[in-house]
């Protein structure tokens, strides 16, 4: 029986800065909203440089004169897009090693200060290969998210990882929809506000440089905020059992008069299990990647889709427009994820929220071209449900993935492994811009075609994407590690 108790007794370590927050994780009770809002805000830094490029992005590589003709913007304005993932992809596991080594604070501070840096660079680019230079080494230099997720499962109680990794996608996609909307609003802001902005002032000579301010500001902010979290990191080397073992183990373990060894060897082997041959966090990963894909795709596509004329399938909307339908979805989106997400995933677990919402989405997507055909205060309403469910779907798959990753491995393989995942579905995100766009011009010279014409095609070829996605998450290729 003492040996018993004794290996339940968790042993901290003074200065080890895990052991100070696994001490903090047991006194607190109830939803830790503190540390799942610092989590949201840090996450949102990061986000909302991703796609607030996208509603001015055709304007910009206009004005860089770069293309000899105008169906060649587009293509131009590809490689920028995919440049910020393509930085990213080739950096992600350094810096997942580096949180490993060093700690998750580190990463997490260098990476806000990136986007301070090099988002302000970017909206006074004067030429393409300026701009392109500054989102690469704006994704390669923030390898903020990986790390990030591995910190939203280690500072909040077991119970409350769900919550914490939910903080991570929903300001991710909050951020990815607000992002936009700033860009659209902003952008130009000499022309859209001459009774403000002056068209001699830097704002007018540097029309894509207001929105790229307002987030850089907002993320020096939490910069400065970073230095006072937490680190979670455990940095000492102990021989004991891990204070993570379960109480069935332990009992078990006790009527045995080897068990301490086995244990230990049990838990050396586990650490050094190899993270490509570790299936479940693999097969999440990849699942994950396709999702990824998609939800690139669209996020160009809606924008590309919404602003294109009624004669090209389009809805003739303005920048402000598709601004107003992607702030409406945001606050939408962060309303379910803080509130029902939890709930839903506790019923019925991550692996089935990822599955229901993949298989949804396909025929709302489908909708799309009939949403179209409406017109008026029916359109607007119509338009801001259809995309609110759906960013609430897309977010809920990624959150159900964030959830299985995390699960697959050790506290001390989490950076490593979503450095991995970052840098697979960055490659596959690298191809959403570029992909999307071809996909959008290329559906617009056939609308009269007789199969699928137009944006009928364009949503198709989403929706088979999504439909590999849901697939890809029934057995045997998705596996859970086994609690």
């Amino acid at each position: 029986m003492d040996k018993t108790e004794s290996l339940l007794k968790k042993d901290y370590y003074e200065d080890c800065p895990g052991c100070k927050m696994d001490r903090q994780k047991e006194l607190q009770r109830g939803l830790p909203i503190k540390q799942v809002l610092t989590i949201w805000i840090i996450v949102l830094a990061t986000a909302l440089t991703i796609s607030s490029l996208f509603p001015f992005l055709y304007f910009m590589v206009r004005d860089f004169h770069i293309a000899k003709r105008e169906e060649d913007i587009g293509y131009y304005a590809g490689y920028i897009g995919s440049s910020y993932m393509l930085g990213r992809a080739l950096t992600s596991v350094v810096w997942g090693a580096i949180a490993d080594r060093f700690g998750r604070k580190p990463v997490i501070i260098i990476g806000s200060a990136t986007v301070v840096v090099f988002n302000t660079l970017f909206g006074l680019s004067t030429n393409f290969w300026m701009a392109i230079s500054m989102r690469f080494l704006l994704g390669s230099l923030n390898g903020l998210l990986g790390p990030i997720k591995a910190y939203a499962s280690e500072v909040v109680r077991e119970e409350y990882q769900s919550v914490g990794l939910s903080a991570v996608s929903t300001a991710w996609g909050t951020g990815l929809i607000i992002g936009p909307a700033l860009g659209g609003f902003l952008a130009q802001p000499a022309e859209k506000y001459p009774a403000i902005f002056a068209s001699d002032s830097i704002f007018g000579r540097f029309p894509y440089f207001l929105p790229c301010l307002i987030i850089s500001l907002f993320a020096l902010l939490v910069t400065i905020a970073c230095f006072w979290i937490p680190e979670t990191l455990h940095t000492h080397n102990s021989e004991k059992i891990s204070s993570q073992i379960s109480y069935d183990a332990l009992e078990s373990a006790s009527l045995r008069s080897n068990d301490k060894v086995d244990l230990k060897e049990g838990s050396e082997t586990t650490s050094k299990e190899s993270l490509i041959k570790n299936w479940p966090l693999m097969s999440s990963i990849l699942v994950y990647c396709v999702f990824s894909l998609h939800d690139m795709a669209y996020t160009e596509i809606f924008s590309l889709w919404a602003v294109s004329p009624k004669r090209l399938g389009g809805l003739s909307y303005s920048t402000q427009d598709v601004g107003e339908v992607l702030a409406i979805s945001g606050l939408g989106l962060l309303v379910f994820q803080s509130s029902l997400y939890p709930l839903v995933e506790k019923i019925i677990g991550p692996t089935m929220v990822s599955r229901i919402a993949g298989i949804v989405s396909i025929p709302l997507l489908t909708s799309y071209h009939y949403i179209g055909m409406l017109s008026g205060i029916a359109l607007s309403v119509v338009l801001n449900c259809a995309s609110l469910v759906k960013n609430v779907l897309s977010i809920s798959i990624v959150t159900g993935l964030f959830i299985l990753q995390n699960r697959a491995v050790e506290q001390h393989q989490r950076g490593a492994a979503n450095g991995i995942a970052m840098t697979l579905m960055s490659l596959f995100k690298a191809a959403g811009p570029a992909g999307g766009g071809a996909l959008f011009s290329w559906a617009e010279k056939r609308e009269g075609a007789y199969f699928l014409p137009g944006d009928q095609m364009v949503f198709f070829i989403l929706n088979i994407i999504e439909l590999v996605g849901v697939l890809m998450t029934f057995k045997p290729f998705l596996v859970e590690r086994r609690q």
